[in-house]
């Protein structure tokens, strides 16, 4: 769960990323890799619903704007920040898959393919 509770959202945290860094809203896009007009529309709340911001670019802003963190960024598009993903712990989920049959994979991209969706959606 989301440690951090909501207390803007993505609308009002773009707000103060572009008073804070003094850029706009094309600025943005092209620091993140998205269109104007996906930063235009997290901005005045006409995208949201089923999909949102994709965790991958929420990510970018983190990255492209370090003042903002992931957890705030995250807890503004009402999301949970995804866990990190070190060398070490991917090596070890290479090692698990490798060790499962090829239906046991199936089944379990499935799992996380969905897992992913949740996630993308927020429900």
């Amino acid at each position: 769960m989301v440690n951090q509770e909501r207390t803007e959202d993505l609308a009002q945290l773009l707000a103060r990323l572009k008073d804070t860094y003094n850029v706009s809203e094309s600025e943005i896009a092209r620091r993140i890799g998205v269109a104007p007009s996906t930063v235009n529309s997290w901005t005045n709340r006409t995208r949201g619903g089923k999909r949102g911001a994709r965790p991958e670019k929420l990510r970018a802003l983190a990255e492209a704007f370090p003042k903002f963190t992931e957890d705030e960024i995250f807890a503004a598009a009402g999301r949970e920040t995804p866990g990190p993903l070190s060398p070490e712990a991917e090596s070890r989920i290479l090692e698990l898959w490798r060790g499962l049959t090829e239906d046991q994979q199936r089944a379990k991209e499935v799992e996380m393919r969905a897992l992913n969706e949740m996630n993308r959606t927020g429900q």
